[in-house]
């Protein structure tokens, strides 16, 4: 990949405070579709930091991975990503508080994991690392999206763990999500002979009406509670100040349990929605908890952690689509996503750093060791199914 000779690589201490590491890549600006000054230095820092790494450029997504020969291995996934900035760079300090665009969702969390790859030389279990673009916008641009198509066999892991804001918790699955566009029609007249015509905007009152009086349902899954959201989040119409309106458009997400694939969503919300005129925008199917692999019970008890739901949807999907168990866990608070003031608490992302480290550290108590790896790979032995194929095989 060429670069201009003038383009400064920003450096990064990965073995530096992980909260200082938090701050440094938040004073890198990285809005979606603008991630190649991030990618640069977090590429740099671990080229010349973490040489038990193998690393792979894949646009502007950085991926890193050890490759012991562990029988599991373990993926570590954050997007280096953020929404537009809203006045909130560079970053500040406020006693225990850490404020600026990006602290929470999920440059934290992408400090957590890049203080570890460097930190963590020998881990239990071999690493993988993904740092991916544009995980904030539409679906087709996701930079795991990218990998899948040109490198799948770097997301083969027995566990991925995203890096999503969840305030030290473990947050199973996720929900899945849909848009769709409900339009309303009527006849175009001027306003001062309003009878001669029909308000689409009128119209579509009974739209709103029909979604104020839905009820959600919670659906619990695995222990984990999930709660479902139909919404209107947008509404556009109207033509000019005396003239009633022929058309409008009611802008609908849907927020579903992970019970429900993607085509069973759709089909509810035409019944919801009976009589209307829909057009699906956009969709992606939820993820399960999936709490029963083994992989899975060993991070629970290794976080001592009882796990929860995660309410939206993340890149949790696209692992488990891919028979990959995987968890959202991260230092960011959820509820700061995309906010002015964006902040994170600095003792968390310590607390999480070091709860991730002991795991790394660990020996997991359902994982064989090396030698008996060894001994039984290849015999047609049922325990083993969790550890074959994939790159912890390779």
């Amino acid at each position: 990949m060429c670069r201009s000779a003038t383009v400064t690589v920003v450096d990064l201490d990965l073995t530096a405070d992980p909260v200082e590491l938090t701050a440094a890549l938040v004073d890198v600006p990285s809005v979606s579709g603008d991630e190649s000054a991030l990618a640069d230095a977090v590429q740099a820092a671990l080229a010349a930091q973490a040489p038990h790494l193998e690393l792979l450029r894949c646009g502007n997504t950085v991926l890193a991975r050890t490759d012991y020969g562990h029988p599991q291995r373990v993926l570590l996934a954050g997007h280096l990503d953020t929404v537009p900035i809203a006045g909130n760079l560079p970053s500040r300090r406020s006693d225990d508080l850490l404020y600026g665009c990006g602290t929470s969702d999920m440059k934290s969390g992408d400090a957590m994991i890049l203080h570890l790859a460097a930190t963590v030389p020998e881990p239990v279990c071999d690493l993988t690392v993904v740092l991916y673009d544009c995980e904030e916008i539409e679906a087709a641009r996701n930079g795991l999206g990218r990998v899948e198509r040109e490198h799948p066999e770097w997301l083969a892991a027995q566990l991925a763990i995203l890096a999503e804001p969840t305030s030290g918790l473990v947050e199973a699955g996720c929900q899945g999500s849909l848009r769709v566009a409900v339009r309303t029609a009527g006849r175009r007249a001027h306003s001062a002979r309003s009878w001669l015509g029909d308000n689409a905007i009128h119209a579509a009152g009974a739209v709103l009406a029909r979604l104020a009086g839905y009820r959600p349902r919670s659906v619990e899954i695995d222990g984990c509670t999930y709660r479902e959201g139909l919404q209107a989040v947008g509404i556009s119409g109207g033509v000019a100040g005396n003239v009633v309106p022929d058309a409008c458009e009611v802008q609908i997400n849907f927020r579903f349990a992970p019970d429900r694939s993607l085509a069973d969503a759709q089909n509810h919300v035409r019944e919801v929605l009976d009589g209307f005129d829909l057009e699906f925008t956009d969709g992606a199917d939820g993820a399960l908890p999936g709490l029963g692999a083994a992989a899975v019970q060993d991070f629970l008890a290794a976080m001592g952690i009882a796990p929860v739901a995660k309410y939206g949807w993340t890149d949790v999907s696209r692992f488990a689509a891919r028979g990959v168990p995987a968890l959202n866990y991260g230092p960011g608070d959820p509820n700061q996503a995309h906010t002015r003031d964006e902040h994170v608490c600095t003792d968390l992302i310590t607390t999480c750093t070091e709860a991730l480290r002991r795991y790394l550290t660990s020996p997991s108590p359902s994982t064989p060791d090396m030698e008996t790896y060894r001994a039984l790979k290849g015999v047609d032995n049922p325990d083993m199914a969790p550890y074959r194929g994939g790159e912890a095989d390779t």
